[in-house]
């Protein structure tokens, strides 16, 4: 299960260590736009710096907000227009394949 942000804690000195992560705040709310995802980002490398989150905690967040990054980029490259409307919703698996597993 994966650990709470709040409780890795780094190796800094003086206050900056203590309380809790300011990107968890972000992270709780959810990550849905490009705003909450730079928010996000912004809040990890301030706790970082702080010594809030552990480096291991920031390089695993770095990664999955690459491979969400990714996502976004393979549904504008490769999903489907719907109704008319800019978004697009990439289809991992086709219907044929859902409907057999």
């Amino acid at each position: 299960m994966a650990r709470d942000l709040s409780s890795a804690r780094g190796t800094g000195t003086g206050k900056a260590g203590a309380g809790k992560a300011r990107s968890l705040a972000v992270a709780v709310k959810g990550i849905a736009t490009a705003n909450d995802f730079a928010s996000m980002m912004s809040a990890l490398m301030s706790d970082l710096i702080d010594g809030r989150v552990t480096p291991q905690v920031g390089n695993a967040v770095s990664n999955a907000g690459g491979k969400l990054l990714k996502v976004v980029e393979l549904q504008h490259k490769y999903g489907t227009a719907g109704n008319g409307k800019p978004d697009r919703n990439l289809k991992l698996v086709t219907e044929e394949a859902s409907k057999q597993a």
